[in-house]
């Protein structure tokens, strides 16, 4: 009988064995943690299709940053809830805005955190899309001062990094031209380069209160069948100034975070959006899954594809979990 000389099944044997040779280590350094922050005082609501997470007012956001950065989890992001909305999102740049304001609160309460900041308007828009409206149609140029104003807001306030997310062209040299000329040239750039018009998005637009009134993203976000559109979106971004490149959602997209990690020398982000969250969340409550091994299997593989940032809805599970 001939046996085999090379045996793999060698280096599985023990857990001891597999952590020695395991090829993609996550870490919690890596992860990101997404809020949404709502105008009041002493307001938790939770988001019906994302247990766990909570539409909040400024004062307990800062007591979840707290419990946050307790874990380890370095950074957050802020996606904000306005008091009013209007056609031209006049809250996303107002100084008094829901997320300027926990910026400040995070930095007055010296919560060792990096605030990275949603910069987009279909939160604060009355109609839903991320840009200014004309004749029905979302108009690029107009749209992108507002964003550039938006960010500038949030530096002022004392974000760490913007992160635009709204997919009008030209958006990020628009952003930082307005940083670098206000005296914010230090303020980093994560932006949401390749962003798919994608059906995952749902429970978010309960969490933000951002579904469209009317149409659809689509003449602006990226068609889910083009990956090597995404690759210019990129090259584009980073010409204009970018430091971070994004890739949203994740899993349906890992072969882009692939592609984008092989071609560009740059961190590369990935978001593990709300509804590839609800998912799991929902099989787990029903004992389909696993919920701790499934979850850490899916960070583990938007890592092994090339992110070396994910934003995550299950950051501060997946912190206490890893080893």
């Amino acid at each position: 009988m001939t046996f085999p000389r090379h045996r793999p099944r060698r280096l599985r044997r023990t857990e001891a064995l597999r952590g020695f040779v395991r090829e993609t280590r996550l870490a919690t350094s890596a992860l990101a943690y997404p809020m949404f922050v709502c105008p009041g005082t002493k307001v938790r609501k939770e988001v019906s299709s994302m247990p766990g997470v909570h539409q909040q007012s400024v004062d307990h956001i800062v007591e979840e940053c707290r419990e946050v950065a307790g874990l380890g989890i370095p950074a957050v992001i802020l996606f904000g809830l306005p008091e009013h909305k209007d056609e031209l999102a006049t809250e996303a740049y107002d100084a008094h805005g829901a997320v300027q304001r926990a910026i400040e609160a995070i930095r007055k309460a010296k919560i060792d955190l990096l605030v990275i900041t949603d910069v987009c308007l279909c939160e604060y828009t009355s109609h839903g899309h991320c840009g200014v409206i004309k004749d029905g149609e979302v108009v690029n140029d107009p749209s992108i001062a507002l964003l550039a104003d938006a960010a500038l807001s949030h530096a002022r306030a004392g974000a760490d990094i913007v992160a635009p997310s709204d997919m009008m062209d030209g958006r990020v040299g628009s952003i930082r031209e307005k940083l670098d000329e206000n005296g914010f040239e230090n303020i980093a750039i994560l932006s949401y380069a390749a962003k798919y018009c994608s059906a995952f998005y749902g429970p978010f637009r309960e969490a933000a209160d951002s579904a469209p009134q009317f149409g659809d993203r689509r003449g602006y976000q990226m068609d889910p069948a083009n990956a090597r559109e995404a690759l210019r979106e990129v090259a584009l971004d980073l010409e204009e100034g970018a430091d971070i490149v994004m890739i949203k959602p994740a899993l349906p997209y890992l072969d882009v975070v692939q592609r984008v990690r092989e071609r560009f020398d740059v961190p590369v982000a990935a978001y593990n959006v709300s509804g590839e969250y609800a998912m799991v969340k929902a099989a787990a409550r029903n004992g389909w899954l696993d919920e701790k091994r499934v979850v850490l299997e899916i960070l583990t593989s938007i890592h092994r594809a090339g992110a070396s940032i994910i934003l995550t809805y299950h950051a501060k599970d997946a912190a206490r979990w890893i080893k």
